[in-house]
């Protein structure tokens, strides 16, 4: 059973952002189910996480049992799907917010679809100039083809276009969530990851030393 993890930080209600997101992922089950393999989807909802976001900004020992939850869903995660509203050009403040708390590596290696709704098409180039080296820097897979949706294609032939998009970068994801069993780790040129190998963040991690332990081979001299 693979694991399907969609971000969508759409502050309406209703939210086009959110529509777009169940869109693609429905899409992507539909080509995981066509490969006879099961999926199941997890919605992360960045509103409903914004009070623990601001609180784990300013205090990263405030517990944040929701947050912790959604980092727990990305670590054992085969594919992920991450949509956000474009705001003055560029992802929202809460999207960003959401990829600030994570662990470095939360997304190593994760097969992804970066998508973005807007008022206007001129806001297209969010894709390739702000969502794209966002998931790279974090080494995400970032599948080659992204989805913007302004209002104004709903119901034209652009929409259908657009539509096209979906149907293409879902097929892409689900080839990279079902990765092939023929070859060995290593001697491929994309090293497979082990599964469910990525860390949560949630925590102290394995090599932390209390500060006592470190004070403990302290003798004044040095």
């Amino acid at each position: 059973m693979r694991s399907l993890v969609v971000l969508t930080a759409g502050l309406s209600e209703p939210s086009s952002t959110r529509q777009l997101a169940v869109t693609i992922a429905e899409a992507t089950e539909a080509k995981i189910s066509a490969r006879g393999e099961g999926v199941t989807t997890h919605i992360i909802d960045a509103r409903r996480l914004a009070a623990e976001l601001a609180a784990t900004m300013t205090d990263w020992a405030v517990p944040t049992p929701q947050l912790d939850e959604a980092k727990q869903l990305l670590s054992t995660a085969d594919g992920f799907i991450a949509v956000t509203p474009a705001f003055q050009g560029s992802y929202s403040g809460l999207f960003k917010m959401f990829f600030d708390v994570l662990d470095p590596h939360a997304l190593e290696q994760l097969p992804t679809i970066v998508a973005a709704t807007g008022g206007s098409p001129r806001h297209a180039l969010i894709l390739d100039y702000a969502l794209r080296p966002l998931l790279n820097y974090l080494h995400a897979y970032v599948v080659p083809t992204g989805i913007f949706q302004s209002t104004e294609d709903l119901g034209t032939a652009e929409g259908a276009r657009i539509r096209r998009r979906i149907e293409r970068a879902a097929t892409q994801l689900a080839d990279q969530m079902i990765r092939p069993t023929d070859r060995v780790a290593g001697l491929a040129d994309d090293p497979i990851p082990e599964p469910n190998s990525r860390p949560t963040g949630i925590g102290i991690d394995a090599d932390f030393l209390p500060l006592e332990k470190i004070l403990s081979h302290y003798d004044g001299l040095n």
